[in-house]
Parts: structure tokens; sequence; C-alpha cells
């Protein structure tokens, strides 16, 4: 007996996205990009966007996305994604362009890149995955590093006085003009994760539009990075990064003026 046979398509609840390659992670169990990458993947098959998207991979743990995903990838220097993606969505206007960064990468060296292109309102996306610390480089702290956290490089916990505040970037990204559609959400539960695949449909339907910049950042765990289970980092996740970075719309702007 066939599956086809077996399972039929009006019972079918879950297949796994075409554009996912088939190879094996290299991510850590429990790393929430997994979870995005399948929702991007899917996302863009449903659109109808596979053959018209242009995906901006920098440095970090989201460097590798192009080894997951089956779209064009163009790998950017580290924190240069924004700058990247201006010139491929001002040179091909018809596609979609999106960057995939880590909170090291966006909130650190990639800042003015960040900002200026989101304030000049670029028809681009970028995902944003915030888990507050330096993932692939060895658990350093990051700009989105919490007060008291313990890192690589703040093993007593981050200081005020010494090492200053968490940088809540997406909260001045949706103060500039140039932005459509900001939000912050998760994918810890199956409905952070609906959620999530609902903004990240918005923001790409929002670029296709030409309404300008769209940030979907998403709170995620980061267990080998933080010492934890993945259960545990998710607890963590939900009693420690929700309060400094709460989950919702920040900013939703329908129609460009």
């Amino acid at each position: 007996m066939k599956p086809e046979d077996i399972i039929k398509p009006e019972n079918k609840v879950y297949a796994r996205p075409r554009l996912l390659n088939d190879v094996n992670t290299h991510y850590c169990p429990g790393c929430s990009h997994g979870v995005v990458h399948k929702l991007i993947a899917d996302l863009l098959e449903e659109m109808g966007l596979q053959d018209k998207s242009i995906g901006i991979a920098p440095v970090g743990c989201a460097v590798f996305a192009y080894n997951y995903i089956d779209i064009d990838w163009i790998e950017a220097a580290h924190g240069r994604a924004p700058a990247l993606a201006t010139a491929a969505a001002r040179l091909n206007p018809e596609n979609l362009v999106f960057t995939y960064q880590g909170d090291g990468d966006l909130s650190a060296i990639g800042t003015a890149e960040t900002i200026h292109a989101a304030n000049r309102g670029e028809n681009i996306t970028i995902i944003f995955i915030n888990n507050g610390i330096y993932g692939m480089t060895g658990g350093q702290m990051a700009p989105t590093t919490l007060l008291g956290m313990k890192t690589a490089t703040t093993p007593y916990g981050r200081n005020s006085e010494l090492n200053g505040y968490p940088l809540a970037i997406t909260d001045l990204l949706a103060r500039l003009d140039g932005t459509c559609y900001v939000t912050r959400q998760a994918v810890h539960t199956p409905a952070a994760v609906r959620k999530t695949r609902a903004a990240i449909k918005k923001a790409f339907t929002n670029s296709m539009e030409k309404r300008g910049t769209s940030i979907v950042e998403i709170v995620s765990t980061c267990n080998s990075g933080w010492k934890l289970s993945p259960a545990q980092a998710n607890q963590w996740m939900e009693e420690h990064m929700f309060a400094k970075y709460p989950l919702g719309d920040l900013k939703n702007v329908e129609h460009k003026a």
C-alpha cells in the first residue's frame, strides 16, 4: 500500500516544504533557526516566490541558511546584509529580497547598515533572530544580552556600569519613517509558530507591494550558549527574555503616505 492510499489530501496536516534541502542540520538541538527556516521555505512555496526570492545571509549561525533553503542566496560580510539587500532590491525590483540575521550581526557590527536601510524605507524584509548572545563564535556578550546574564565575556553577569544596557534595536527601528511593519515574535510553542508564520508572510507581502522596510524579530533560544537544555532554555526565555523583549506588533502601517 502506498502512503497516498493511507494519507488522503484532506487529512494531511503537515508536509516537508519542497524548498528545504535534504541535508543534515548543523544547528544545536533545540535551536530556533530550524523552525524559522521551515516557515520561510513553506511561505515562499505557498506565495509562489521560490523563483523570485533573493536571500542575504551574513556571518554567524545564520550564515548557513543558503545550505537549507533552495533559493538564490548572496553571502554578506558581517553586519552588511541590509546594505547588500538594498543593492539587490534596487537592481531587481520585481524580486523579494530578505535578510536573515542574528543579534550580534544586526545590532552590533551591522547597526549602521540596519538603521539606514530601514530609515530609507528600502523594500526589503529583515528577519532578525535575537537569542541575546553570540552563538557561533563562543557565547560572548551581544548588544542584546540581558542585565545579569552570564556569557563568556561577562562571566559574573552583564553589568550596566561596565557593559551598558541591552539594546532593543527593534524598538528603535519602529520609530523610523521608512519602516512599515515591525513585529517581535517567537517559535517556542505551536501558537507562537503560527503567529510568526503570519508575521513573516505579512512582511514578505509588504516587500512585494513596495511598502517599505519590514522587520520580523524572533526572540529565540541558544541553549548551547546559555548552558541549558532545550526545555530549560525555552523556560528561561519566557521568564527573562520576554520581559525585555515583549512579543507583539510594534508598528503596522498598511499603506505608505
